[in-house]
């Protein structure tokens, strides 16, 4: 049966992100980077996915999961009739040399805690998406497995035939396990686990003390700020939406993407979020990353929605063989957005490089931008004000023009003047990014349905979108709190499917009519009531959110509110973020007067 992933905890370096389920099993592991095959893929097929697991012998047990306090390192306690034990599961992450020493290593340390547990430790590894003929080899001390790109070896003080020929064995003294790719553990195996877990555990501690977090809600976004940090591929400094493909949004939709890519419209909302809790490192090397896209050049250049974590544009669609989480399918690699008109992108990216020029805290050598670069995002505002576009939910056969991509529009081209004046840009650039700020903004206005009191998905649409809660958050309506706080009601009372949870949108697209609650949608309602002053109202449905997360603190991208269970890919990024800034924001409303006086 395939394992239900969102009994998952996640572990990760910002070079490699593994799932460990509650059973001990590893169900998730793509190795050498985000977006290759899965190593373990039980979570999509639990044959051809292989498995990497540690379980009572022939008994039933029960489980615990915790992450240690502060860090990404999990703990997961198994007890069983014959006795308990404990499994720690981390991803080596410290300073050394300088540099953070993040290698694909996964550390598995088994320990007794009570009793006489007989364990059964099985080491089967898959490649291809399962179509790669894995074999396994015995060394003095390790076990090496052919028919990967590259070597994989488990070095263990475990009996190897044990862990080969699936022998069951009693648990006496703690045992460990060290799986590489690449580059092979060569040094004493127990010193070499016990460092590298106290310097990895001492690494996240340290982290989160450098972290700003809000009092309240402290726990949550903690644990959201670790879940962010490990989703940032640190060669390239890109952020992937999630580590997992194929997720469904519901059953039976057909809703199984791959979002192991970076979309370029996430990182207005990622970086704000690594603003709000104070890390810069994170916010250098997301700026790099988009630097190396969006090239300057002296013509206009056209982003496309998302790329690879190496900037790579082709991401062809692929659908492969295997059963698909609890039966759904297609099981998808490559994502065919990268081929949609998208034009929300532009602005997105504008308002991502305004902390770079207003945040004194940066220096000139770090801004990656150049002024050749804010034109060219200029001019592309400029040549795709009147084209229809998918939007940022990716319709693959709608074409619309769509409020949230004039707001971006606004936005970025605001956020453009701002950054050419301190550039000391020619006034002709001044003028450009002003002018086309005013052209958004009445292209924007075409979107409000006077009838309604709402600003609708797109001009000339009847149809409510849930990102239109942003005219909120983003401050376009910070001159009329009236006209929000009424766009504020009716939203809700269209879009809110239960009690916090909001729908993207609720008529059918090219799959249907949505069936679950969009996460992040739910946390724009809860960023737009605080920032009108509703903090009360904002805390609770906020607080109602937080019952949705898993066992350890981990959103998806939806829920069913009607059962609580989560769905789409895990953890979501996007998810994690929104909660991040709803939090900062309530903390924020709180400091100030309620300028509505309600």
């Amino acid at each position: 049966m395939v394992q239900n992933t969102y009994n998952n905890g996640v572990i990760g370096n910002c070079a490699y992100i593994a799932h460990i389920n509650e059973n001990g099993n590893v169900n998730w592991l793509c190795w050498p980077q985000f977006d290759s095959s899965f190593v373990f893929g039980g979570l999509l097929d639990d044959e051809k996915g292989g498995d990497f697991s540690i379980t009572p012998f022939k008994e039933a047990f029960t489980s615990h999961q915790r992450y240690i306090e502060n860090t990404n390192n999990l703990r997961t306690d198994i007890a069983s009739p014959t006795g308990s034990f404990r499994i720690t599961d981390f991803a080596p992450r410290f300073p050394l040399y300088d540099r953070t020493h993040r290698p694909l290593m996964l550390i598995r340390k088994i320990e007794r805690l009570s009793g006489n547990p007989k364990l059964l430790v099985t080491c089967r590894p898959a490649y291809d998406y399962g179509q790669a003929d894995v074999q396994s080899h015995h060394g003095s001390n390790h076990i090496r497995y052919s028919g990967l790109p590259d070597e994989l070896r488990l070095t263990s003080n475990i009996p190897l035939n044990f862990i080969e020929q699936g022998i069951p064995f009693q648990l006496f003294e703690t045992k460990y396990l060290v799986l590489t790719y690449g580059a092979p553990l060569e040094a004493p195996l127990v010193e070499t686990c016990e460092t590298f877990f106290r310097k990895t555990k001492m690494y996240w501690r340290n982290w989160i003390k450098a972290s700003s977090t809000p009092i309240l809600y402290q726990d949550a976004c903690i644990r959201s700020a670790l879940i962010l940090k490990i989703h940032q591929y640190e060669q390239t400094g890109a952020i992937i939406a999630a580590s997992t493909t194929s997720l469904p949004e519901f059953p039976g939709t057909g809703r199984t993407w791959d979002y192991r890519f970076c979309w370029m419209r996430d990182a207005y909302y990622t970086l704000t979020a690594f603003s709000n809790i104070g890390h810069f490192e994170e916010l250098e090397g997301y700026f790099q990353f988009m630097a190396n896209i969006s090239h300057p050049t002296d013509e206009a250049q056209r982003l496309q929605p998302l790329y690879s974590i190496n900037g790579e544009s082709k991401l062809v669609e692929i659908s492969h063989d295997l059963k698909g989480y609890l039966g759904n399918q297609p099981v998808r690699t490559g994502n065919d957005a990268y081929t949609h008109i998208q034009n929300d992108v532009y602005g997105q990216v504008l308002v991502s490089l305004l902390p770079l020029y207003i945040d004194k805290r940066f220096i000139g050598p770090e801004r990656a931008y150049s002024i050749f670069s804010i034109q060219n995002l200029l001019k592309m505002i400029e040549m795709t004000m009147q084209e229809p576009d998918a939007g940022l939910w990716e319709f693959r056969e709608q074409r619309q023009l769509h409020g949230y991509t004039y707001l971006f529009h606004w936005a970025g081209a605001s956020a453009a003047g701002k950054m050419l004046r301190h550039l000391g840009a020619t006034g002709e650039w001044i003028e450009m990014a002003d002018r086309l700020a005013k052209e958004s903004e009445a292209m924007l206005e075409k979107c409000y349905d006077p009838e309604q009191g709402v600003y609708t998905q797109a001009i000339g649409s009847k149809q409510l979108d849930a990102s239109m809660l942003q005219l909120i958050t983003m401050g376009y309506l910070d001159h009329d709190k009236e006209r929000a706080l009424k766009h504020l009601r009716v939203m809700e009372k269209e879009l809110k499917q239960s009690e916090a949870t909001f729908y993207r949108y609720k008529h059918a697209d090219d799959f249907g009519k949505p069936e679950t609650s969009f996460v992040i949608c739910s946390f724009w309602f809860v960023e737009a009531l605080a920032r009108l002053g509703l903090v009360e109202e904002a805390r609770k449905n906020f607080e109602h959110l937080l019952t949705f997360q898993n066992h350890l603190g981990l959103l998806s991208e939806h829920v069913n509110p009607n059962d609580g269970s989560q769905w789409g890919n895990f953890p979501q990024t996007y998810s994690h973020v929104g909660l991040l800034n709803a939090a900062f924001q309530i903390s924020r409303t709180l400091n100030k007067p309620n300028f509505l006086n309600l």
